[in-house]
């Protein structure tokens, strides 16, 4: 299985904990250790490799809605980030999973086909996260707990803060794992 645009390794590992062959791919070298890692443009490795499950998190920047006052001025970056969501979902890959927060994928290509939330999965903070799926269950909450700290949206400011907002959480990848592995 294939983990796009992932520099965290947190899906990929949950997966390898499992015992899946499991791989990450991003133009950044990987944080975890581990030699599964792919670096470089997902697109040079999506064909011709067999995988059987893909899980996309391509950047946000030009797609979420929360950055929705940025985008006048930026509407080649963004029709450039929708097709590269198209190619993901469209990828020769039985099953698909793409992950994204609440965005304009949801009007310009379609509604996603369950939004999750972290403390669904053992976290207590908020940051809803939209799932389009292709052949795959919907995620089932596996740990409620209570608290709704917006942990995300009070990232302060810093040259890592897209990172770290980014970055999926371990209740969601082990879910995912148990899930869909």
């Amino acid at each position: 299985m294939l983990v796009a645009c992932e520099f965290s390794g947190i899906v990929r590992d949950a997966f390898l904990d499992r015992g899946h062959d499991a791989w990450s791919c991003d133009i950044l070298p990987s944080e975890a250790f581990g030699e599964r890692h792919l670096e470089g443009d997902v697109l040079d490795y999506i064909e011709g490799r067999g995988w059987q499950l893909l899980i996309a998190h391509p950047p946000c920047t030009h797609l979420a809605v929360s950055g929705a006052r940025w985008f006048k001025g930026k509407e080649c970056e963004q029709e450039e980030a929708l097709e590269f969501v198209h190619f993901l979902l469209d990828a020769p890959i039985p099953r698909i999973a793409l992950e994204n927060p609440i965005s304009i994928i949801s009007t310009r290509i379609r509604k996603p086909d369950q939004i999750i939330q972290p403390w669904m999965f053992g976290h207590p903070e908020t940051k809803a996260t939209c799932l389009w799926l292709k052949n795959l269950p919907k995620l089932v909450p596996t740990k409620i707990v209570e608290g709704r700290d917006n942990r995300v949206h009070r990232e302060p400011p810093g040259p890592n803060r897209w990172k770290n907002r980014s970055r999926t959480l371990q209740g969601i990848a082990d879910a995912m794992a148990e899930q869909w592995g």
